[in-house]
Parts: structure tokens; sequence; C-alpha cells
């Protein structure tokens, strides 16, 4: 407000729009904006004595319901988390159901980084000491296809601190 202040006491003074624009270093388009809305409020140098910065910005930008954009519902992401662990459940999907019921709600992009943002904020972490050869630490390697070939189940093991990794098949 004080710049807009400034603005209305430079103009009063003679300035053109371009001179109080460079001298206090804000756009061209902004000053006339701020010019257009003390015209249309019948607002000019000398401002009146009792006009605060806050009553100033209500009378220039007044509050409008119409421009005000409606919040966008964000996810659960603690329930997205929990189903991305479910087998066959991806992102995408999730986030077809969530545009299923918010038809205006995020774009795919930011679905996306927004989620990934809530997931950086969790702490994952579990440090354990393993020390070497004293556990051998055993995975199950996922689904296996089937097909003419006869299916096998498949399982990965590595020794704690090894660096080494075996597979197995039973």
């Amino acid at each position: 407000m004080r710049k807009i202040r400034e603005a209305l006491r430079l103009r009063a003074d003679g300035f053109s729009g371009r001179r109080v624009a460079q001298s206090l270093s804000i756009g061209r388009a902004t000053i006339s904006e701020y010019f257009r809305r003390a015209d249309l409020e019948d607002l000019s140098w000398l401002l009146p004595a009792d006009l605060s910065d806050v009553d100033l910005e209500r009378r220039l930008f007044p509050y409008s319901p119409g421009e005000a954009r409606l919040a966008v519902p964000l996810p659960d992401w603690a329930y997205v988390h929990a189903e991305l662990r479910r087998k066959g459940v991806t992102l995408s999907l999730l986030w077809e159901e969530y545009r299923g019921v918010h038809p205006d709600g995020y774009s795919y992009s930011r679905y996306f980084e927004l989620y990934t943002r809530w997931e950086g904020k969790l702490s994952p972490v579990m440090h354990q000491r393993h020390p070497a050869g004293e556990r051998l630490f055993v995975d199950y390697a996922g689904h296996t296809k089937t097909g003419e070939v006869p299916t096998a189940q498949i399982f990965v093991a590595t020794l704690g601190a090894s660096s080494y990794t075996s597979g197995q098949n039973i």
C-alpha cells in the first residue's frame, strides 16, 4: 500500500505513468491498474488522513466472490499410500477414481507431484546392524508368468553385509 500511496503522490506532482513506474520499480501495467482503480474510487492525492492501509486496500481491491477460485479437494494421501500396497493398484488408477468423485480435481501430473511430496515427508527408515555372515536375508522375487514352460517360484537371498546376492529356484 505504501507504493500505491507514493504512486498517487507522484501522479499528483505531474509525473507520467511511465515515470512513476520507473521511480517505484513497478511495471507500467501495474501502475496503470492502480491509477484506474483509484479513479474508479475517486481517490487522489492527498488521501484522507483517516484512511488506513487496510481501508485503502479494501477500496482499491474489493473482494469479489466470483473471482475467488474454489479450493480443489485434496485426496486422502494415507488412503492412497495404503491402496498402492495392494496388488495391481497404481497411482494412475487411484487418480482416475479421484477424478470420478472430483471432476474438477487435480490433473494427473499435479496429483502425482502432490503425492510424491506427501510421501517424501514419511520417514520409513529403520537402521539395523547386520554383522557379516550372521544372518541370511531371503525375499520372494514376485509372481511368474504361466505358459508352456512349467512355472517356478523364485526367491532371492543374500548374507548381511556381504554385497552378494544369490537366486534359488524352489
